[in-house]
C-alpha cells in the first residue's frame, strides 16, 4: 500500500465569484485520485498583495491525505485551477482560482514551479489565519508556531466570513 502523506494547500481567488470557486476548488480536492480531504478551514477575506488594484481575495487552507507526490499533487492542483479559467496575465494578478501546496509533510522541495515549504506563507495573514483553524499546533518549518507567525501578521486586514445559508 503507498505511503500516505499531508499536504496543506491555499486556496484563493478573488474573480467571479470568488467563495463559490473556493467551494467548488474544495470540492475537486476531496475527488482527487489517490487524496482524501481531511480538514478545511473557513473562508476569510483579504485584501490583494502586490498588485493593489483589484478585487479583495477570499482564501482557505484544506488539508489533505495523500499518496501522490509533490510534483504530481501540483499537476492536479494546476489542472484544477485551468478548469477554473486561471491565467495568468502578470505576477499578482487577479485570478478565478489560485492553489499553492503550503506543506507536504516535513519535505522541503526547491525546484522550477515548485517550492515546499511555499516562502512566503509565514508572511501572510490570509494564510496563516485558515491554517491556524485547522492545524493550530502546526509548527512552520524555519518559523516556528504558527501563533508566533501570527504576531508578525497581527495589522494585516484579514477577517473570516460568515458561513454561506
Amino acid at each position: 500500500m503507498p505511503e500516505r502523506h499531508v499536504a496543506y494547500v491555499a486556496l484563493g481567488a478573488n474573480l467571479g465569484d470568488p467563495a463559490a470557486q473556493i467551494e467548488k476548488a474544495m470540492a475537486e480536492l476531496a475527488r482527487l485520485a489517490a487524496t482524501r480531504l481531511l480538514a478545511r478551514s473557513g473562508l476569510y477575506a483579504s485584501k490583494p498583495a502586490g498588485y493593489a488594484d483589484q478585487p479583495d481575495y477570499v482564501n482557505a487552507v484544506a488539508k489533505l491525505a495523500t499518496t501522490l507526490t509533490p510534483s504530481d499533487l501540483l499537476a492536479r492542483l494546476l489542472d484544477i485551477e485551468r478548469r477554473h479559467g486561471r491565467e495568468r496575465a502578470f505576477r499578482n494578478a487577479p485570478r478565478t482560482l489560485d492553489l499553492d501546496i503550503l506543506l507536504y509533510d516535513d519535505l522541503g522541495v526547491d525546484e522550477p514551479g515548485l517550492r515546499i515549504p511555499h516562502p512566503r506563507m509565514h508572511e501572510r495573514a490570509f494564510v496563516l489565519l485558515p491554517l491556524a483553524e485547522i492545524a493550530p499546533d502546526l509548527d512552520l518549518p524555519g518559523h516556528g508556531s504558527i501563533a508566533a507567525a501570527l504576531t508578525c501578521v497581527a495589522g494585516d486586514s484579514v477577517h473570516r466570513l460568515a458561513p454561506r445559508g
